[in-house]
């Protein structure tokens, strides 16, 4: 079968490989009827995030068809059409019981302090095959497969796998109620689901912070009040239009996109080092063989503690790397915050998601800008690592083989009133002086 397969930095085939086949009395085998790539498999593809093993399929997101059932999957049946959660749980322990999916203590093989196992990641994460494949082997599949409903589409279900739980994870770790004044930090397909959720709770208000005009523009259509970092001081506009107390909420949907690099970088690297995935490499780093993630503290994460009103909380849903080492605690002790963070436990928030989609309170496929067959996989992940205008969500189609006109899927999508597009790297502009 076809999938992608992740050989170096900077290196990713599609390759043919094994079909997956049954291990344990708790797999299945799922045929993936949709995927997509996330900004997550770019931490990879460029060695931001490292201990990716050569041979690992990547991805994280999928739907499809249930074909084999190990015999202690008992309520499941072949021929089920299922989303699978991103991260991996067993479902037994402690962790899962109290719904923390995502620290499960027996789905890494890596041991209990091991941390989140999830598809198509790092050595410390399991590793796990991922679903950029035709097929996948799904484990403890009673609880990693949730049954979908006919009246949710692939295009709508593909979002439920990851994007869209990890966004409601964000406005729900924010401890966001109804009232509440709310920052969102980063306004790609994470920071538009959580600036949705954050209405879905109860927000009053939503700010949404971002420097591309196309996501802030969809945030704006969504009801957020857009504030553009490159153009002012997000902090002094927050100040400004609360009267001077700041957000109740904050939501940091960044990352370590958001870390500041050394000061000496020149714009012209980063941007060529941006556009060339084929090239990335150590010395390809826009600081060559010394740069590593953690050099500097997170622009996102000043920004919020900021502008967070006394007494108010955190949420860091933001992906960051076990290097990252730098936080302004003491901004954050001295004004009595409450931080929350964390890798979405998504088995948790997918029924209640299904549910919202089901009823029409929300339609997450019209995030997608692009469906692709697997055969596009590396050219789409060039194009989506180079941030080509337009490559805002891109769905790839495992079981199919040729290209189809989806130009016009952008414009449609940035007519509609919701969503947008992957973080950017928020790092505040230049001061000229």
């Amino acid at each position: 079968m076809k999938a992608v397969v992740f050989h170096a930095v900077g290196d990713i085939r599609l390759d043919d490989v094994p079909e997956p086949q049954l291990q344990e009395p708790t797999d299945a085998i799922v045929r993936l009827t949709a995927s997509a790539i996330c900004g997550t498999d770019l931490h990879f593809v460029r060695g931001t995030v490292g201990g990716m093993e050569a041979g690992t399929i990547l991805g994280h997101e999928g739907v499809g068809i249930v074909e084999a059932l190990g015999d202690d999957v008992r309520n499941l049946q072949i021929g089920d059409r299922v989303v699978i959660p991103s991260t991996i749980a067993c479902g037994n322990c402690s962790y899962c019981r109290a719904g923390y999916y995502s620290q499960c203590d027996d789905a890494n093989p890596n041991g209990k302090q091991a941390g989140t196992a999830f598809y198509g990641g790092p050595a410390n994460t399991g590793s796990f095959h991922g679903l950029q494949a035709e097929k996948a082997r799904i484990p403890f599949a009673n609880v990693g497969l949730i049954k979908l409903p006919p009246e949710v589409s692939d295009d709508q279900a593909i979002l439920l796998s990851d994007i869209f739980p990890t966004g409601y994870f964000g406005a729900d770790l924010a401890e966001v109620t109804n009232g509440d004044t709310v920052a969102v930090f980063g306004c790609g397909p994470v920071g538009q689901f959580a600036i949705a959720s954050a209405f879905l709770l109860g927000a009053a208000r939503v700010f949404a912070i971002d420097k591309h005009a196309d996501r802030l523009r969809m945030a704006r259509q969504q009801g957020a009040e857009v504030i553009n970092f490159e153009e002012e001081d997000p902090v002094e506009a927050l100040h400004r239009l609360t009267k001077g107390i700041g957000v109740d909420r904050a939501i940091d949907a960044v990352g370590v996109d958001a870390e500041h690099r050394h000061s000496h970088i020149d714009k012209e690297e980063e941007q060529r080092f941006a556009q060339q995935v084929e090239q990335i490499a150590p010395d390809a780093h826009p600081d060559g063989e010394n740069w590593q993630p953690g050099d500097g503290p997170s622009q996102a994460l000043e920004w919020a503690i900021k502008g967070l009103a006394k007494a108010g909380t955190l949420a860091i849903i933001g992906v960051y790397s076990p290097q990252s080492n730098q936080f302004p605690i003491g901004m954050a002790m001295n004004k009595n915050l409450t931080i929350n963070m964390g890798n979405c436990p998504h088995r948790k928030y997918i029924p209640k998601l299904i549910e919202l989609t089901v009823s029409g309170r929300i339609d997450p496929a019209k995030i997608l800008t692009q469906t692709k067959p697997m055969g596009n996989a590396i050219d789409a992940f060039k194009a989506f690592d180079q941030r080509r205008s337009g490559w805002v969500k891109v769905e790839l189609h495992p079981q199919q083989t040729h290209t189809e006109d989806d130009e016009g899927m952008l414009d449609d999508a940035l007519e509609d009133s919701f969503p947008a597009s992957d973080p950017p790297s928020m790092t505040a502009p230049a001061r000229h002086h």
